[in-house]
């Protein structure tokens, strides 16, 4: 890993400070400290300097500087990432590299359903203009009230739209970013046809800030919701659940969220979760939580189609009771069913979580014999899965036998985490869905991966970035450049 001495470091700041101005240079560690550990806790690392410009070009002045003094740089936008894909190295041998003041939406187009952002833009923030203007970003996670545009962009986030709309990677209809070189990739234009061959911003997109640092990016807007309906369904197993997505996808596409729920789940979060309740009357192994929407009053009502799909449904043998909410309160009391399970696990023990993906067809059997083959493989674990059912995202989490000690997990994961992940690969999964690789499963992507995938990441790494200077550590490793350590 790149690791720059302090000397370097210093000499960094003075240069940025003079060519940028002060303001742009952060020292203080007090200020630093916020940004140091990863959202969930897990990863510390350490560092002597902050950058936070405000404009492109001064991105491109300082990574050019940063180049001169062989000074890595971490690239952060919200510090949001789950797999510690922004903390610094614990060594202090590089820069963080904030891009939290590039904050402008530069242009919203309702036309062409389009939006400028810059890559400090918060998610929740696109989310409200682009409503001002009669139209939607349709991307939404629990963090979009930090999450930043530049950061979604380079884990190419996923999120409950998926579905419909697919991941970050469909929404960017361009890109400007600064390259290792300090030179800047100018592709914000939002081309259908371009052949210049390799397409670069694309590349950009998930490659977690080792490959460029994003500044800003044309994003596809959709209009606006006019109406939603959302569903709480139970049904006797996830095959019946994907039976059920089936018959919606063959007769619509206004399904936005389908979301599997397995009982046990459920249960904690009514368990450990405040002003929640049970929303049927009668208990089923697994649940289902749908939202359909209509852009405009010429649609069938949400409601009216959510009813017609379920009672099809009904008469199929696939649901066994189901309820419409019937205000927005009911729909969001849904949803944060839904959305607090990680919390619930949280507060009811230790667990290790795995991001994980399968093909569609083949998610209800990985969820039920996934789970048994852990349970069986690690004697007293309990493991269940839920997700996005229409995309093959997995959240599997493995929880740890009654009355362990917060240890448990730093014991077990060496063992249990490569179990599953050989599991997800024998089912020709991915053992990254919407998380990114980071640094936590830098070295399980390794392990599991292709020669053809490793030469083809290592190379493009090395290309661009030959002095591995940019997020060191995080995706893919390189030998040693440049004095590493």
């Amino acid at each position: 890993m790149a690791a720059a001495s302090d000397a370097a470091i210093d000499a960094l700041a003075a240069a940025v400070s003079a060519a940028i101005g002060p303001d742009s240079v952060v020292t203080d560690p007090e200020r630093i400290a916020p940004w140091l550990t990863d959202w969930r806790g897990r990863y510390h690392g350490a560092a002597r300097l902050l950058l936070q410009p405000r404009t492109t070009a001064a991105v491109a002045t300082l990574v050019a500087l940063a180049a001169r003094h062989r000074v890595p740089l971490v690239p952060q936008g919200g510090n949001t990432s789950m797999v510690g894909g922004a903390t610094p190295p614990a060594s202090g041998g590089a820069a963080i590299l904030s891009l939290r003041r590039m904050q402008a939406i530069r242009r919203i187009d309702p036309a062409a359903s389009l939006a400028v952002a810059e890559a400090g833009v918060i998610l929740s923030d696109l989310h409200a203009a682009a409503l001002e203007q009669g139209r939607r970003f349709p991307l939404t996670l629990g963090a979009r009230g930090s999450a930043t545009i530049g950061g979604l962009v380079s884990t190419n986030a996923g999120g409950t739209q998926v579905l419909r709309f697919g991941t970050m990677r469909a929404l960017v209809l361009g890109l400007e970013a600064v390259l290792p070189d300090g030179s800047i990739h100018d592709g914000l234009a939002p081309l259908k046809k371009d052949n210049r061959g390799y397409d670069l911003t694309q590349l950009l997109v998930g490659a977690e800030g080792t490959l460029g640092v994003v500044t800003a990016a044309t994003l596809r807007l959709v209009p606006a919701i006019h109406a939603r309906a959302v569903a709480w369904v139970g049904v006797a197993s996830p095959h019946a659940a994907l039976d059920q997505l089936r018959l919606c996808e063959a007769a619509t596409d206004a399904v936005e969220s389908f979301e599997v729920v397995p009982a046990h789940s459920l249960s904690l979060v009514l368990t450990h979760i405040p002003a929640t309740r049970a929303p049927l009357a009668t208990a089923h192994p697994w649940h289902v939580l749908i939202e359909a929407v209509a852009s405009d009053g010429r649609a069938e009502p949400p409601a009216a189609l959510l009813e017609r799909l379920l009672a099809a449904g009904f008469e199929r043998g696939l649901v066994g009771d189901a309820t419409i909410a019937t205000s927005e309160a009911q729909a969001e009391a849904l949803w944060k069913l839904r959305d607090s399970i990680s919390e619930a696990e949280r507060l009811s023990g230790p667990a290790l979580q795995h991001d994980i993906s399968v093909p569609v067809a083949g998610m209800p059997d990985f969820m039920i014999d996934g789970a048994a083959a852990v349970e069986a493989a690690f004697p007293g674990t309990s493991a269940g899965a839920f997700g996005h059912l229409g995309d093959g995202n997995v959240h599997f989490h493995v929880r740890a036998p009654a009355g362990a000690g917060p240890d448990w997990v730093a014991h077990n994961v060496g063992r249990i985490t490569p179990f599953v992940h050989d599991l997800v690969v024998a089912a020709g999964g991915s053992i990254s869905a919407e998380h990114g690789i980071g640094q936590m499963k830098r070295d399980e992507l390794a392990r599991l991966s292709a020669p053809a995938r490793l030469h083809a990441l290592s190379a493009i790494k090395r290309g661009l970035d030959p002095d591995n200077l940019f997020n060191p550590g995080k995706l893919v490793t390189l030998a040693p450049a440049c004095g590493d350590q």
